[in-house]
């Protein structure tokens, strides 16, 4: 019998002992039965579902606990950016009690061979916990598995902040996982290389911690405003940066959730409002003007927020006393102080033009050239024309639905 009890005496790592499972088969290791092993079972079935884990059920189940970091080790590292010598010491003496556990079969753990080689219906992304299973299986002492996973805590984060690149806020504000978060190529993104030079740098700036301003991304529609800001994600990712999607109407959630991320020490974020603008009856914009610069609580530095817009001045002004209909906008001198307030508050301002029609052209060539596809310089223009005249002009957006076009209708040829 596997004595499960030796959890109990943790300290660091603790909260395991009261993990489900592992509660379970330690009083299955005191009071031998089947009904306490039947529900470990049972429960890590049920994860096993949930989570994708297959394989030997037992270290996938385990690892991933080490991996979520709910503990003193992982709570430490995210809230300092770091854990002293004495946490270290402290982690190593709980993985010295732990070494017989990280070696054991599914079989072993559950009393049934179907435990070593399980496969869920829908297999999870597992990559940072084989990652962390094979580094610390393959460490040769305890006091380097707890640095390696101390390392792993301060590169990748615990909970959602390892599991996701970007969020969203719930109707409460606490950030919630985008589990289908699309990744964008930097080098895919064609043109305006001025502006996405001046925001590489501005990100490079950020994550080195050497200071950075908000950005706001002007100009027409489907210039590529927002996956410019999306495709800083994956390059900097494995550097602890995180994408929080923020919708127009949340940005009364806005302070709470930076002083949150500002709490977060392992990573850094961009705090994300696509397609921002407001009407001259609407008065959100005054969170987020209050958050950003004038709110009783200054601006995390691990917090820089990007912002898309078709307007340069974000606030819409217009004159509500008119009697006749054409209403136009007008900016007044009032009106223009409020307005330029809130853009000033974005130190980098960059305006994404409508691509020229040789640049357009281009987009179209590279995403065909993507699928293994070159069409002529004649047939290019052709067809590529013709389909910024039949729709709304010419942007990277409809240059690139006339590639899915294009691809849609040869395999139905």
């Amino acid at each position: 019998m596997i004595d499960f009890t030796i959890f109990s005496k943790l300290s660091v790592l603790r909260p395991l002992f009261f993990d489900p499972v592992i509660h379970k088969l330690a009083k299955a290791a005191k009071h031998p039965g089947k009904s306490q092993l039947s529900q470990a079972r049972e429960r890590v079935l049920t994860q096993a579902e949930a989570w994708g884990l297959g394989g030997n059920l037992w270290q996938a189940y385990f690892f991933h606990l080490l991996c979520e970091g709910n503990n003193l080790a992982g709570r430490t590292v995210e809230a300092q950016g770091r854990a002293g010598s004495g946490l270290a010491a402290a982690l190593t003496r709980d993985l010295e009690l732990l070494q017989p556990f990280l070696h054991l079969s599914g079989e072993a753990v559950f009393r049934d061979p179907l435990y070593d080689n399980y496969q869920p219906a829908q297999p999870g992304n597992s990559k940072l916990e084989d990652q962390l299973r094979a580094a610390l299986l393959a460490a040769p002492s305890p006091r380097e598995q707890a640095q390696l996973l101390l390392s792993q805590y301060q590169r990748y984060g615990r909970g959602q902040m390892a599991q996701y690149e970007a969020f969203c806020l719930d109707a409460a504000g606490a950030f919630q996982g985008i589990a289908q978060f699309p990744h964008y190529a930097w080098e895919d993104l064609l043109g305006y290389q001025d502006q996405k030079e001046k925001l590489l740098a501005n990100a490079r700036q950020f994550m080195a911690g050497r200071g950075c301003n908000n950005v706001l991304l002007t100009g027409a529609r489907g210039t590529g405003k927002s996956t410019s800001v999306k495709a800083l994600i994956p390059l900097f990712s494995a550097q602890g940066l995180r994408l929080v999607q923020i919708k127009r109407d949340q940005l009364q959630l806005l302070s709470g959730a930076m002083t949150a991320a500002g709490k977060i020490r392992s990573h850094r974020f961009i705090f994300f409002f696509d397609d921002l603008s407001f009407d001259e009856n609407e008065t959100e914009y005054k969170y987020l003007k209050s958050a950003i610069d004038g709110g009783a609580a200054p601006q995390p530095d691990n917090v820089m927020l990007c912002a898309t817009s078709n307007r340069r001045h974000l606030l819409k002004e217009t004159w509500s006393d008119r009697s006749d209909a054409l209403e136009a906008e007008v900016f007044r001198e009032d009106a223009d102080n409020e307005s330029i307030s809130l853009s000033d508050r974005f130190g980098l301002i960059l305006h994404f033009g409508a691509p020229t029609q040789a640049e357009y052209l281009a987009i179209i060539a590279h995403e065909l050239e993507k699928e293994g596809i070159t069409l002529s310089p004649q047939e290019l223009r052709v067809l590529g024309v013709r389909w910024e005249m039949e729709h709304s002009g010419r942007n990277g957006r409809i240059a690139k639905q006339f590639v899915q076009w294009y691809l849609g209708q040869r395999t139905t040829e």
